[in-house]
């Protein structure tokens, strides 16, 4: 099996790591993720991670929470720390060398981000997993996601969901929502389809980077994208 991509980025939701748990973290989800990991790695794949942090701090709006944004995002920045954290040593016990990285200085916890650092990791065979965001308020984990991307010279971006693709509606709510094998960058944006929030995408669109939206909770289902089986959508 040859791989169709040698180094990707891949971007996982916080609320992934709940399983079916209304909060928190799930060891088995964890597990599995690893051991997907590890399937790709065996390849000769580089593996870069961004994680989100819902499932400990969602983003309320300040109205509800009465907390103001931009300490919100730092918060919710921390939870990816945890998540990524967490992630790391799920990995570690499938037997993967990872580093976490953080935008945000905790030196007892990670290293900073050093870009070139962060591809000689993954030169070497290491799993980065990038933590805390940009390290400012006001942007998401998917824009964190196409940034790293970008920077580190990833040749696409993963989002693994709940879902298999990309559908003209929203398919947990309309049965008659259709998916798209592939699609453009400019028809996404045309039908107002929400793959990434706009700064994110609009990111990957400028710099060419693929985006694959794939069901990240079917097992084998990495390994499927990264040799070049037709699963979920390719935005491109």
């Amino acid at each position: 099996m040859l791989p169709k991509y040698k180094r990707i980025l891949l971007k996982l939701s916080g609320e992934s790591l709940m399983g079916d748990k209304n909060f928190g973290l799930d060891s088995e989800v964890i597990a599995r993720y690893a051991q997907d990991i590890k399937s790709v790695l065996e390849l000769g794949v580089q593996v870069a991670i961004v994680i989100g942090g819902g499932n400990i701090y969602r983003g309320m709006n300040e109205a509800e929470s009465g907390i103001e944004r931009a300490q919100g995002d730092y918060m919710g920045m921390l939870a990816t720390v945890i998540n990524g954290m967490a992630l790391q040593s799920g990995m570690e016990k499938a037997g993967i060398y990872t580093r976490l990285q953080s935008a945000i200085k905790m030196e007892q916890i990670a290293e900073p981000y050093i870009r070139r650092r962060a591809m000689r990791h993954l030169e070497k065979g290491r799993v980065v997993i990038f933590g805390a965001g940009t390290g400012n308020p006001y942007f998401t984990t998917d824009t964190a996601g196409s940034l790293r991307a970008i920077e580190i010279k990833a040749d696409v971006i993963l989002k693994g969901t709940r879902v298999n693709g990309i559908y003209s509606a929203d398919p947990e709510k309309d049965p008659a929502a259709t998916r798209y094998e592939t699609i453009s960058f400019a028809d996404c944006i045309q039908k107002n389809l929400k793959v990434m929030d706009m700064t994110a995408f609009t990111l990957c669109m400028e710099n060419n980077l693929p985006i694959v939206v794939f069901d990240m909770n079917t097992e084998g289902n990495l390994l499927k994208v990264v040799t070049g089986e037709k699963v979920g959508t390719l935005v491109s």
